[in-house]
């Protein structure tokens, strides 16, 4: 049986830089870390972890994140103008080295704050050929990739919460294609991450913030 692949894997990325990973990858985890904030992003820091840390710089890595945060996609000639973009947009960004522990030597951590005051953190790796995951949200442990139209909720731990949004989606005829679920402690802050195979369109997630005890309801386009 063949294994799932994509076009990354069969052709490489189309991308502006001379490294899938340091250059395609980085500019799709800004754009990912984007989309997460849910606005426009105005400042932050990047933190740069392992080969991102070492030589990202003469690779373009951080051109390219800030490049993502911008909007960009990996084949924008813009790219290497970011930082004047950035000033132009309103975007401050400042860079640090930081020991992620074990993880993937490419990896870096958002820490954005968006024009009305949004606030997040975002670890993920460029891990080859463009291709991304994101690993934490906050303090939530998850696994995206931007392949998927992709529904983050954060809400309290109770019983049936679950059950309430499935049932909801499955009434506007969305397929789940993944799930994951983490929590900090048993009736605590909880964090549902699902993939879906159509779009989320914005009916829909207002329906799912009226549920019980939801505090936050995005949905992140693929990239």
């Amino acid at each position: 049986m063949l294994a799932k692949s994509n076009v990354f894997d069969l052709l490489g990325p189309i991308m502006v830089g001379p490294s899938s990973s340091h250059t395609a990858g980085a500019v799709r985890l800004g754009g990912m870390a984007r989309k997460i904030l849910g606005e426009k992003p105005v400042e932050g820091t990047i933190f740069l972890h392992g080969s991102f840390a070492k030589t990202g710089k003469g690779h373009g890595t951080d051109l390219a994140l800030l490049a993502g945060l911008l909007g960009m996609l990996p084949d924008d000639e813009r790219i290497p103008e970011a930082p004047k973009i950035a000033k132009e947009r309103g975007l401050s960004v400042n860079y640090e080295s930081v020991d992620l522990g074990g993880v993937h030597p490419n990896t870096v951590k958002f820490d954005l704050v968006g024009q009305s005051g949004g606030h997040v953190e975002v670890v993920g790796s460029s891990i080859g050929g463009g291709t991304i995951v994101i690993h934490k949200i906050n303090d939530f442990e998850v696994e995206i990739r931007g392949d998927y139209p992709t529904l983050v909720i954060l809400h309290q731990d109770l019983p049936g919460l679950v059950a309430q949004v499935t049932l909801l989606l499955a009434t506007a005829h969305i397929n789940i294609a993944s799930m994951r679920v983490s929590r900090e402690k048993k009736g605590a802050k909880a964090l549902m991450v699902l993939e879906t195979d159509q779009t989320i369109d914005q009916a829909v997630l207002a329906l799912m913030r009226t549920l019980p005890r939801i505090e936050q309801a995005m949905a992140i386009e693929p990239l």
